[in-house]
């Protein structure tokens, strides 16, 4: 979602009716810090030579966030 929408007032009525993992993944998403790290995470998996598991587990430690299996 472009960032311009963030402060709509239909996305804060939609934010209000989260539970705790949506709102945090809204949080992520708009922590430019995130979106960076994410970003490089990403080219890394595409410029090949890491395992692509291990990266995203770390950009998982750096953040906090757990995934489902």
């Amino acid at each position: 979602m472009p960032t311009q929408y963030w402060r709509s007032p239909e996305t804060i009525e939609r934010l209000k009716r989260l539970e705790r993992p949506g709102f945090a993944l809204e949080f992520l998403r708009r922590n430019a810090e995130y979106r960076r790290d994410f970003a490089r995470t990403q080219h890394q998996i595409a410029r090949g030579g890491v395992d692509p598991e291990t990266v995203r587990s770390e950009l998982a430690r750096r953040w906090g966030l757990r995934f489902r299996p």
